[in-house]
């Protein structure tokens, strides 16, 4: 009984680091969440001059600062419904719709808290972007449990 306590402790502070860790994110002022997605945009341009194609760097900056909160909502949702299982009797798609909901509900905050933000605005688009990463994230677990465990035994999930 004390494993399964200590687990569902680790999974729960998991979960609430990572939050924190977005909130830290969206909590940095334009110009600094700019100039950190723009150098590794720079990276990444550097990466693709070896390919005999051109990219638009403006372009790509869009991508990246949206591939953040598809990847950092993705995490999200697998941490979400790592714990939401470990702590719920519900059936299994109870669950993922649980942490699918608890996910959006952190992605609509967190959108709402960098209006205060100076050079920051909340965005309708990111909060979709959060929601299919979480969902990505979810499924990913998910489907990593199918394919774990005996497709017969519901339990596991």
């Amino acid at each position: 009984m004390k494993v399964l306590l200590r687990h569902k402790g680790v999974a729960l502070l998991a979960t609430l680091s990572w939050m924190g860790v977005i909130f830290y994110l969206s909590h940095q002022p334009a110009e600094a969440s700019s100039e950190l997605s723009g150098r590794f945009a720079k990276l990444v341009m550097g990466l693709l001059s070896l390919l005999p194609i051109t990219f638009d760097g403006e372009v790509l900056h869009f991508f990246i600062r949206k591939g953040a909160h598809f990847f950092a909502y993705m995490v999200l949702g697998f941490l979400m419904y790592h714990s939401v299982r470990l702590f719920s009797e519900r059936k299994p798609i109870e669950n993922v719709l649980f942490a699918l909901i608890l996910s959006v509900i952190y992605a609509m905050t967190d959108e709402w808290h960098q209006t205060f933000i100076p050079g920051r605005s909340g965005e309708l688009r990111d909060v979709l972007i959060d929601s299919v990463g979480s969902l990505t994230g979810i499924l990913i677990y998910y489907w990593i449990l199918r394919l774990l465990y005996n497709k017969k035994d519901k339990d596991y999930m």
